[in-house]
């Protein structure tokens, strides 16, 4: 190794490796408030024109279910066919936001497997 060279890390990349960290520290804070923005949202799904609703937060916990009384008197087959309906839509819904957002967190930055 010659003198003045360290480990092959000129300026220029020290600054580019300060940046990245940056970066990563505002992406890690962002997903914090990201996280708690999807514990607080409540998105619906339904199936049977309203039959069936289902709510579900940000990150897929379970909030409530809602199955009118037109859907009771439908039977049990067709009713479970409607929660389960109404649960994969709420459940498409809330996956499409939660990529959506974080999408939104990592705009610009070409972070490995997201």
């Amino acid at each position: 190794m010659t003198k003045g060279q360290g480990f092959g890390f000129g300026l220029g990349k020290m600054k580019e490796l300060t940046e990245a960290f940056k970066k990563a520290q505002q992406v890690q804070e962002g997903a914090k408030r990201l996280q708690e923005e999807l514990e607080q949202m409540e998105i619906e799904g339904q199936a049977g024109g309203g039959l069936v609703k289902v709510v579900l937060s940000g990150n897929q916990e379970p909030r409530s279910v809602t199955i009118t009384a037109e859907a009771l008197s439908e039977g049990a087959e067709v009713l479970s066919d409607l929660v389960t309906a109404a649960m994969q839509d709420a459940y498409s819904k809330s996956t499409a936001t939660m990529r959506e957002r974080m999408e939104e967190l990592t705009g610009g930055l070409s972070l490995p497997g997201l």
